[in-house]
């Protein structure tokens, strides 16, 4: 079963069976879903203006709350759906529509930021069900080069915008909430929800029961002390896939479940390729050994840089992703490995400054791989598409 599977089956009310782990990740995949004109805004919307950030819902109906049916208008499919899975998304939002367990479920207080300059993408919408709890879900990134820019940002810089806006947001909408809150998101939508909760006032931190972070990555360096997570220990619950990347990404002081999952490489970030068996995921004892792999030679690659110096390499990344004609995240990332290889033809393009740049640390990176693990091994792990980045190093 999948989460698509689960929401075709599962009938029972939260009353009969509370809120779990497969609800989040259905929540947060609707929160892909384009709500102007559908989903009522947030009241205090004009409070998150700054510089030249656009609202892109400011015509947003008020008054009552809509449901999941609301949603249902063919008309605003071709522009509806964000992110890489738009069909899957599509699917998810029908099937919650159906769904007598969410068929109640009031969707509000939608807000979606967008902002070339300040590099930030961000939306958010909160589902309430009844009197009884609210979940306040976080999207994850777009396609635009604008939203991953952003999460490259986070490796050098805390907080990004988006980060500072879901504080905002969630200190907005807990007043108006059930006493019960539920926070959540996948991808940056985890790393949001996180966020958010940890930097929250005391009262609302007193009110939220779980946060999930669906794959989310996790924070640099020193971004909260121990103290943070205390505030929350044993009320953060994190999920990866298998072979998980972008939610191992970082830092993240929480327990770590591992999902198991159908896909294969990086499309296990989606999830709906993570089984599910009753009201929960199927889980595993660990990683498998190739995102170990992955998580400690991006660890050591990263912290050889100072905050300065991941800002010029972030520059020189997307000069050489727009000097090689890609028009957004998805037309460049489709090219799985191949796209790096791409890239580095793409470099040729650029300035000598960022060529330079990208040049080294493409050579860092596999010196950090070799000398940890060893040529024989980098070679076995490493694609042919990725090859033209291992030039023969000798052991260290």
């Amino acid at each position: 079963m999948n989460q698509l599977d689960y929401l075709a089956s599962e009938f029972a009310s939260f009353e009969e069976k509370p809120f779990n782990p497969v609800d989040s990740i259905a929540l947060s995949q609707f929160c892909m879903v384009r709500g102007e004109g559908i989903a009522p805004a947030l009241d205090t919307r004009n409070d998150f203006l700054d510089a030249d950030t656009r609202i892109d819902n400011p015509l947003s109906p008020q008054g009552e709350p809509a449901h999941f049916t609301d949603a249902l208008r063919a008309e605003l499919y071709d522009t509806m759906f964000e992110g890489f899975i738009p069909d899957q998304v599509k699917q998810n939002m029908i099937a919650l529509a159906a769904s007598p367990r969410f068929r109640d479920m009031a969707v509000r207080d939608y807000l979606s930021l967008f902002d070339i300059e300040r590099q930030t993408q961000f939306a958010a919408m909160t589902f309430v069900y009844k009197d009884q709890f609210a979940y306040v879900g976080f999207r994850g990134t777009d396609t635009s080069f604008t939203g991953w820019r952003e999460d490259f940002n986070m490796a050098y810089a805390s907080p990004v915008p988006a980060q500072a806006q879901a504080v905002q947001y969630l200190q907005a909408v807990a007043p108006h909430l059930p006493q019960r809150i539920y926070v959540g998101g996948h991808s940056k939508g985890g790393n949001l929800a996180v966020y958010a909760a940890l930097r929250a006032s005391l009262d609302v931190q007193q009110r939220i029961e779980l946060v999930y972070s669906h794959d989310g990555p996790g924070f640099k360096k020193e971004t909260f002390a121990e103290t943070d997570w205390a505030q929350l220990e044993g009320r953060i619950h994190r999920t990866v896939p298998q072979e998980s990347v972008v939610g191992m990404f970082m830092d993240m002081q929480a327990p770590l479940l591992v999902v198991k999952s159908t896909g294969s490489g990086i499309m296990q970030h989606s999830p709906f390729t993570w089984e599910v068996k009753g009201g929960d995921f199927v889980y595993l004892d660990k990683l498998v050994d190739n995102a170990l792999f992955a998580d400690e030679v991006l660890t050591e690659w990263l912290g050889c840089y100072s905050d300065e110096e991941a800002a010029r390499l972030v520059d020189a990344f997307f000069e050489a992703v727009e000097a090689s004609g890609a028009q957004d995240a998805n037309d460049f990332l489709s090219g799985g490995t191949k796209a790096i290889a791409l890239l580095t033809e793409a470099a040729k393009n650029t300035g000598e400054g960022s060529r330079s740049t990208l040049m080294s640390a493409f050579t860092s990176l596999a010196d950090v791989a070799a000398r940890r693990f060893g040529q024989d091994v980098v070679s076995k792990l490493t694609s042919p598409e990725l090859g033209v980045l291992i030039k023969p190093l000798s052991p260290k």
